[in-house]
């Protein structure tokens, strides 16, 4: 009881100052939309990277994985940070500098001015879809440690930590995002390897050796990458759906976005990328280790938390469980603040207030303050989750599914050929996430897609929706020609998103409202 004591006052003391910290930034916000949302695109190299690791090292890939590493054996789980490391690479490999150069908002803009209203909504919700899950999942993760520490029932342990990010990312938005990241992400990734060293270094009262003897026969092994019985389909397709699908992240474009300059973007996604990837290690082994100490655990979430406090020194397992409860938090705002932002931004003012109102654009002004009042519904429903179905392994995979089946095409393609057309990017968003819902529903009810082929159902979709956008691309330039010049210079924003005294950075002049839809 004791250390279930010294734990809970180290967790009330993290909380108490994330609230402080993320609260204070209240003042940088200064009466302002663009502020709140992608803290007036002025953040440096190491706060966007690290606010993009903290994105990625969460609580489904952390505590997430450890659970899917102890049920199914390591590759299950270690799939969830190396397909978001990936993901961080390959953004800032190919996306991060010309998304950045295009000054957006949020990532559902890139469709607005590349395909009109139309694609513009479609996406709008799939990524509400999408982040609700993913908010859910990283709720669920810290509200069953707050659950373990303060003693009390899973639900008022959510609520806890609900209430603490609500309440600075309604004060702060992305500017708490980055006060509170800059301790948690290193404080978790100094966690993970200490806590690994702690026991492969021989310092646990069990040597080394004996715990990896007592490692189940396959559980490392590669057979689970090319043998479809060892779950090869589903651990690449967990791959792709992070590793690709992610890209489709309002919460890490919003750090995109977020980046002083299209150099520091590109520099700061390759270096949350290479955050992520250091952590793969000791949070999969971790998963092993639980095995040995935790053979009967009846939830394998718990694996985590209780390791850290039952079987690690008091400072490594706090730490560990104050890294994991803070990712998941930095996680949750994040896509809190990016659910918030595409509702009040491309649906109400430009969809329902522009488009069919006829009416003007807000000030913004009044952008921060329609942004904040969304932020506490779309709480409300990613606690409801939580509470209903803990369980974060599974929604990270699920979240990055449902946006990587049909609007990967379109924002690929769209920033990199020129044809790239409205019609191709409807048809690939409706068609792609559509194909995935049929799959999931027939695996759930009728079963005509056989069980051990589950994974196809994932990598499928995807590959159709992109070809299927090239080849309604193709068939329908005559009547929406494609671009003679395709350069995100000639993307410049929409009239009523420049605000007075923005350096538009070489936008070509040109129509400024808004495209068919």
């Amino acid at each position: 009881m004791a250390e279930f004591t010294d734990f809970g006052i180290v967790v009330a003391i993290f909380l108490a100052g994330s609230v402080i910290a993320g609260s204070l930034m209240w003042k940088l916000v200064q009466k302002s939309g663009r502020r709140l949302i992608v803290a007036g695109r002025s953040l440096p190299l190491f706060l966007v990277g690290t606010m993009l690791a903290a994105q990625s090292i969460d609580g489904n890939s952390s505590l997430g994985n450890m659970a899917l590493v102890w049920e199914f054996g390591f590759y299950a789980g270690a799939v969830l940070p190396i397909g978001l490391g990936v993901c961080l690479l390959l953004v800032g490999i190919f996306y991060a500098k010309r998304l950045n150069f295009m000054q957006m908002f949020t990532l559902p803009d890139f469709y607005f001015r590349r395909f009109g209203n139309g694609a513009e909504g479609i996406s709008s919700v799939l990524m509400i879809i999408s982040f609700v899950i993913l908010v859910a999942g990283n709720l669920a993760a810290a509200g069953l440690i707050c659950e373990l520490v303060f003693g009390v029932s899973y639900i008022w342990g959510l609520l806890i930590v609900a209430t603490v990010v609500l309440i600075y990312t309604f004060c702060g938005g992305l500017f708490s995002c980055a006060a509170t990241d800059l301790f948690q992400v290193h404080i978790a990734i100094v966690a993970f390897w200490a806590a690994f060293i702690f026991f492969a270094g021989g310092y646990a009262d069990t040597p080394w050796a004996e715990i990896s003897d007592s490692f189940p026969d396959g559980t490392m092994d590669l057979t689970a990458l090319y043998v479809i019985e060892n779950g090869a389909l589903l651990n690449w397709a967990a791959l792709f759906a992070l590793g690709l699908g992610d890209v489709i992240a309002l919460d890490f474009m919003e750090r995109v976005f977020a980046a002083k300059n299209p150099k520091v973007a590109r520099r700061g996604a390759l270096w949350g990328g290479g955050l992520t990837l250091f952590t793969v290690i000791p949070t999969s082994m971790l998963g092993m280790i639980a095995m040995f100490y935790l053979p009967s655990l009846e939830d394998p979430g718990m694996a985590m938390p209780l390791l850290a406090m039952e079987h690690m020194p008091f400072a490594i397992g706090a730490a560990m469980l104050i890294g994991v409860l803070g990712a998941g938090m930095s996680t949750a705002n994040g896509g809190l603040l990016g659910i918030s932002a595409v509702i009040s931004r491309n649906l109400i003012q430009r969809i329902i207030r522009r488009r069919w109102l006829k009416r003007d654009a807000w000030s913004d002004n009044k952008l921060l303050w329609i942004t904040r009042i969304c932020v506490i519904p779309m709480f409300g429903v990613g606690v409801l989750l939580a509470w209903v179905a803990p369980n974060p392994g599974f929604y990270l995979i699920l979240a990055f599914d449902v946006v990587f089946a049909g609007a990967w095409a379109p924002l690929t393609l769209g920033l990199f050929w020129k044809k790239s057309n409205m019609p191709a990017a409807v048809v690939a968003l409706l068609v792609g996430s559509g194909i995935r819902l049929i799959f999931w529903i027939d695996m759930e009810t009728t079963g005509y897609l056989a069980v051990e082929y589950a994974g196809l159902d994932s990598m499928i979709p995807p590959i159709i929706a992109f070809f299927l956008f090239i080849a309604v691309a193709l068939a329908t330039q005559k009547n929406y020609p494609g671009k003679e010049r395709h350069d995100v210079r000639d993307y410049a924003p929409p009239v009523e998103d420049v605000i007075a005294g923005e350096d538009l950075r070489g936008f070509k002049p040109g129509p400024q409202t808004s495209t068919p839809a």
